[in-house]
């Protein structure tokens, strides 16, 4: 913990949820020009980030925190280190500009207000899942970024597709999240760790610890769905139903790289086993593959963009499997290379959808004059992306290139994907950068107009970020990718950035990667054609494969919910006693652990009457004609309780005891006056041995577990602490009683609600209307 009156770092995590908060307020006051406003609060943020990049560029990690639940040892607490921090500054700095774009692109919704609210809420998510320390931390933040997504995806709740999108992307990442939180828990209470710090000081170690496989297995399943890995990539897809400012965020920022993060952030005490060095390059090349050739299926903008997201998660999650210091390096520059011309490009295609009317790239064409500003964006983004010279995503290529030749944990086959995943996205790339602004433009498009600045300027900036992140290479390296690198690597690696063009093997790579991405833009629609041939062919996709989960799911849901709940009383009754009969007695039975028989029995000749008076009762319970008697021989049952209270010593259960006991009898006089008690025990034999047998088996099993405890050796503790405290802080001589009224008070006021509740539902019966009685009786009757 740090010594410091302000923690700024707090209040910059704090700062996106306190926006959200006065958003609508803002929206109302200023109209769409709120989001200028808005955009100053990540703006501060970027700003206070960078400010730390000298010390953490030097080898500090900045780690603040308070207790949040001492008892269960749980912290709020962060870490700032390279990782973080490039992290943090892209949440911050492409949010900006999301918020921007977003109060021109939604200018005139009714509902702005409420969009600017929810993603200034998942930025604040975000932001805190990338800074979060504890494990308990990091796993609250990590699920409010699936609550938030779920809001902005069903942002258009009217459109069933919209819902449809939200509630696949929530049930697929939130049960990621719960694979996350076995794979924590674990650590936390079998490992010993609580914080990503102290599972970082770990190191290689923890790959012998017997927990590592479980912890591994749970960990890759809250990536994996999170970063939309193969086959849990369709929620991704459909995201597309957000509005344009969501996909936009979605895809370069935030919650889709928060499984790579993970990944990442894990990679100091969880990499470099055999394991993690087959699994993620495994299901990465199967993204990666999947992902580019369903992009070039697609003929919305958005779509190509989307899978080409999910080709770009599954190469990071690949490079990062390898734990090859150069393919991890590669990993890192793509990731802030593909950070800023995704964002760009998702923009860029909601702006020439918002002025065109269409995103269909067959609809598409001629609109390089009509948007100048959004087309030179468009193409300088597409370049960074197909990898070529002077940007960012070519130093990236060709680093996972020369990871992959010459790096150990790879293979040809590793190789052969990347090459031919870049080669693929490099047509996808210029299939959406250049393709709606060449060629003959549609006489439908004859209006399209170059929009606002608020729509073009965010493409701007991240275009001429994507070239001048690699021309001040020496600033992206030292201040960035060196910093994050050694957080990754664990170890003080020495990066080469530059833009500088090196002939050798990983160039020529790069070379067939352009070769295989020219030819595929020149036949992209015969390679479209060919690719829907095959899917149709298959025709079965992971989408569907939801749906059909989904709807068994309901299926068996229902099936059981009308085997359980079917109306019968009885039977409700019979699976509540089995199943605690099982709770009681299979325990006892596996493990041996039936207990010894008292050895001293000793009973006073009053106590054995009252005994006596107890079996009788019982005997005349199992006896009763009907069932009037068998209430009325229950209460002895009762009042033979509350005497042998007495006693033993406990005046005030007895006094209890006697109460309800009283309290049944006047209820059930209440009762007779409305029900037929005289009704005979109708149970056939096998019935009644049902019934007795379930019942032997709960009274059984509860004596045995009672034995058991008196098996154990008496622990003063809590008796001493009552008797010592009882006078002094409840301020009252009888222990019993301040036990109930004081130190469980909150308890019994509990209690004393439901009898309350119970009585008035008895109530409630016995008042209802005769007429209604008898309409059911007769629907019964048929």
């Amino acid at each position: 913990m740090q010594e410091s009156q302000i923690d700024w770092t707090f209040l910059v995590m704090a700062a996106p949820f306190l926006a959200a908060f006065v958003a609508p307020l803002l929206k109302r006051l200023l109209g769409s020009g709120a989001s200028w406003i808005l955009a100053a609060a990540p703006a501060a943020m970027f700003v206070y980030f960078l400010g730390l990049i000298a010390p953490i560029a030097s080898g500090s990690v900045i780690a603040n925190g308070f207790a949040w639940a001492p008892s269960l040892q749980i912290n709020f607490s962060y870490r700032l280190d390279g990782l973080s921090l490039l992290f943090a500054l892209l949440v911050s700095g492409i949010g900006t500009f999301i918020l921007i774009y977003a109060g021109a692109y939604l200018k005139g919704h009714a509902h702005q207000g409420r969009f600017f609210s929810f993603i200034l809420l998942f930025m604040g998510a975000m932001q805190g899942l990338v800074l979060a320390d504890d494990f308990m931390t990091l796993f609250v933040f990590w699920e409010l970024t699936s609550i938030t997504s779920f809001l902005l995806i069903g942002f258009d709740h009217t459109r069933e597709a919209a819902r449809r999108a939200a509630l696949q992307a929530l049930v697929i990442t939130a049960g990621g999240g719960l694979c996350l939180l076995a794979g924590l828990l674990i650590m936390t209470g079998l490992v010993g760790v609580h914080s990503m710090s102290e599972a970082i000081a770990l190191g290689s170690s923890f790959a012998e610890n017997p927990y590592y496989l479980p912890v591994l297995i749970l960990l890759l399943g809250g990536a994996f769905t999170k970063s939309a890995q193969f086959p849990f990539h369709s929620w991704l897809a459909n995201a597309m139903e957000a509005p344009t400012p969501v996909s936009a965020y979605l895809h370069s920022a935030t919650m889709v790289k928060a499984g790579v993060y993970l990944l990442l952030r894990v990679h100091p005490f969880m990499g470099e086993t055999v394991l993690w060095t087959t699994i993620l390059p495994l299901f990465g090349g199967a993204t990666l593959l999947a992902g580019t050739l369903l992009a070039l299926r697609q003929t919305d903008l958005k779509l190509i963009l989307a899978y080409t997201t999910v080709a770009s998660l599954g190469l990071l999650v690949m490079l990062t499997g390898t734990s090859n210091e150069t393919a991890i390096l590669g990993a890192l520059v793509y990731l802030l290379a593909h950070s800023l011309f995704k964002g760009g490009l998702f923009m860029m295609a909601g702006s020439v959808d918002h002025e065109a009317g269409t995103r269909d790239l067959r609809e598409l064409g001629g609109l390089g004059l009509k948007m100048p500003v959004t087309f030179l964006s468009g193409l300088v983004l597409a370049w960074a992306m197909g990898g070529l010279f002077v940007t960012l995503g070519f130093f990236a290529k060709e680093a996972m290139y020369e990871g992959l030749l010459h790096g150990e944990g790879t293979t040809p086959v590793t190789l052969g994907v990347a090459v031919l995943g870049n080669g693929l996205m490099f047509a996808a790339a210029f299939a959406v950068g250049l393709l709606p602004f060449i060629g003959k433009r549609p006489e439908n498009l004859s209006g399209a107009h170059e929009g606002p600045i608020g729509l073009w300027i965010g493409p701007l900036v991240l275009a001429c970020l994507s070239v001048v992140g690699i021309v001040f290479a020496a600033f992206t390296q030292e201040a960035l990718i060196g910093p994050t690198l050694a957080a990754v690597a664990g170890a003080e690696p020495h990066p080469d950035l530059s833009y500088a063009i090196h002939v050798n093997e990983a160039f020529a790579a790069s070379g067939v990667t352009w070769a295989i991405g020219i030819l595929a833009l020149l036949a992209l629609r015969p390679v479209r054609r060919g690719l829907a041939a095959i899917l149709d062919a298959i025709g079965w996709s992971p989408d569907r494969g939801f749906d059909q989960l989904v709807n068994g799911l309901t299926t068996g849901s229902a099936a059981v919910t009308r085997f359980i709940q079917n109306g019968d009383l009885e039977r409700y009754l019979s699976i509540t006693f089995t199943v605690l009969a099982l709770a009681l007695v299979v325990p006892l039975v596996v493990f041996g652990e039936w207990p010894h028989a008292p050895e001293t029995f000793a009973l006073a000749p009053h106590e054995w009457a009252v005994m006596g008076l107890a079996a009788v009762g019982l005997v005349a319970v199992i006896v009763a004609e009907n069932r009037l008697t068998a209430i009325v021989s229950l209460g002895i049952q009762g009042f033979a309780v509350a005497l042998i209270y007495m006693l033993f010593g406990a005046p005030d259960l007895s006094f209890t005891q006697f109460m309800v006991e009283t309290l049944s009898v006047v209820i059930l006089a209440l009762v007779m006056t409305r029900l037929s008690l005289m009704t005979a025990d109708r149970r056939n034999m096998f019935q009644r041995a049902k019934d007795g047998t379930i019942a032997l088996a709960c009274g059984i099993g509860t004596a045995a577990l009672l034995i058991a405890v008196t098996n154990q050796p008496f622990d003063s503790r809590l008796s001493d602490f009552f008797a010592e405290h009882s006078r002094t802080i409840a301020h009252g001589r009888n222990i019993v009683n301040v036990i109930i009224v004081d130190f469980r008070g909150l308890d019994t006021l509990g209690e004393i609600a439901v009898v309350m509740i119970t009585g008035l539902a008895i109530l409630a019966l016995l008042r209802f209307p005769a007429p209604w009685r008898q309409t059911r009786a007769v629907e019964e009757e048929k």
